[in-house]
């Protein structure tokens, strides 16, 4: 089209026709896209739960074995079956962890105000031993009020708290810190501890699946925890960061719009 000769009214009429167009390809696409995102979602979930039946048939098999025949074993077959449950039980951990993953975005959220300090001190007293609360410097201060789903969130507490613990709880004198504040139009929240820490480098690798900066020889876990959390709380409009030195603890701060 030669715009030297046409109106204002008619640029401004084609400019409106191609804005439409772009909008009809933008949701178009936006619509593909969750199409594609929703078979990915299902195809793990399909795979993952298809990968646990064969795995339970070699845990039973090695484990009739080693009940009903261990006597008539040498000390190195023993042994050998033994890490074979071991490593069956490690894959079905992760399977596990994939299948809690792709539960996540195929459940509609339900909000709900929520008072963050009462849900935090239940979980506490729900997961904390009493071995680990003789051990344990509890700090926790009182924290803004959420609207989100509360399922959700109590599964990123219990994930938070659980590895502040498993990285502090060899110190001599583990302390764990968890509070929140208001910050322009989100709530933060945070958890902190004294424990092994991290190379701050390295931050970018924590919420990734299956990313450990720490070996799995260390510290228990199928590296799933923190990708749960990320996906938790971006489904709430929110983001998670982290923070930390090795040696010297750990930092770990989610966002939650405040409504």
């Amino acid at each position: 089209m030669d715009y030297r000769n046409i109106t204002s009214e008619e640029i401004i009429k084609e400019l409106q026709e191609l804005n439409t167009r772009l909008e009809e390809r933008v949701k178009e696409r936006t619509a593909q896209l969750e199409e594609a995102s929703k078979e990915l979602e299902g195809f793990l979930y399909s795979v993952s739960h298809d990968l646990r039946a064969p795995l339970r048939a070699i845990d039973g098999f090695s484990k009739y074995i080693v009940e009903d025949y261990g006597t008539k074993l040498d000390s190195e077959a023993n042994r050998l079956l033994g890490l074979v449950r071991y490593n069956v039980q490690k894959m079905d951990s992760l399977i596990l962890g994939i299948l809690s993953l792709s539960r996540i975005s195929r459940r509609d959220i339900n909000s709900s105000e929520i008072d963050m300090t009462k849900m935090v001190k239940s979980i506490l007293n729900e997961i904390i031993s009493s071995e680990e609360t003789a051990k344990l410097t509890l700090n926790i201060g009182q924290m803004p009020f959420a609207s989100a789903d509360a399922t959700y969130l109590k599964q990123v507490w219990i994930i938070l708290i659980s590895n502040a613990i498993k990285f502090s709880i060899a110190k001599s004198n583990p302390v764990i810190t968890i509070g929140g504040y208001t910050e322009a139009a989100n709530n933060i929240y945070y958890i902190e501890d004294n424990g092994v820490g991290f190379n701050q480098e390295y931050a970018y690798k924590l919420f990734g699946v299956f990313k450990r900066l720490h070996k799995s020889e260390e510290f228990e876990g199928n590296g799933i925890g923190l990708a749960i959390v990320k996906r938790i709380i971006e489904l709430h409009g929110g983001k998670v960061w982290a923070n930390g030195k090795e040696g010297q603890g750990a930092s770990f701060f989610f966002s939650l719009p405040v409504t």
